[in-house]
């Protein structure tokens, strides 16, 4: 049975919008993608980094948010490795490393992947290759404007408050009508 859905539920999409939206993206060569696949032993492959299944997608490597809060790295190939749906919504923004090895749900340890410290032997090589950009925002863009991003975050946090508060009233007024017919 379907639960009811709640509106501030959704604040830790909200809060990665707010850092996403900020983080930028820089496209790689396709030698820098090329030595990425090769130091990871994917040269003839494309396979998940973590697990080894079919790569749908690209991973932060190191978190985006931490905390609520950008971690200051970015989007570029030096933090960025093939990964399967499963693991990179398993891993969300933990360190690669403890997810990996941990009980989380679909990690590759629960899973049983097989050769896993080989796995992780790799992005291990894979991290000391280059060194990923890191970002200090408020430093870049000044205090003022970097307050003024977060006072935006919390006023959208406090009107979804708000509007949770209205959804209730509105449900209770659904269900009360219902009884009634």
């Amino acid at each position: 049975m379907p639960k009811p859905v709640r509106i501030t539920g959704r604040s830790s999409s909200i809060t990665n919008s707010f850092v996403n939206g900020i983080i930028p993206v820089i496209p790689p060569t396709n030698e820098q993608v090329d030595e990425a696949l090769f130091i990871l032993g994917m040269a003839d492959s494309v396979t998940c980094a973590y697990c080894g299944d079919t790569a749908t997608e690209w991973d932060h490597l190191r978190p985006l948010v931490v905390g609520k809060k950008p971690t200051g790295y970015i989007s570029e190939i030096h933090n960025l490795v093939p990964s399967c749906g499963k693991c990179n919504q398993s891993k969300g923004n933990k360190p690669w490393r403890e997810w990996m090895f941990s009980s989380a749900r679909l990690s590759p340890a629960t899973r049983g992947i097989a050769r896993l410290q080989d796995r992780a032997d790799r992005l291990t090589a894979y991290e000391q290759w280059q060194t990923p950009t890191r970002v200090d925002f408020a430093a870049v863009v000044g205090e003022e404007l970097w307050e003024q991003h977060w006072r935006n975050h919390a006023g959208i946090l406090l009107a979804m408050r708000d509007a949770e508060a209205t959804v209730e009233l509105i449900r209770e007024r659904v269900a009360n009508a219902s009884l009634r017919a």
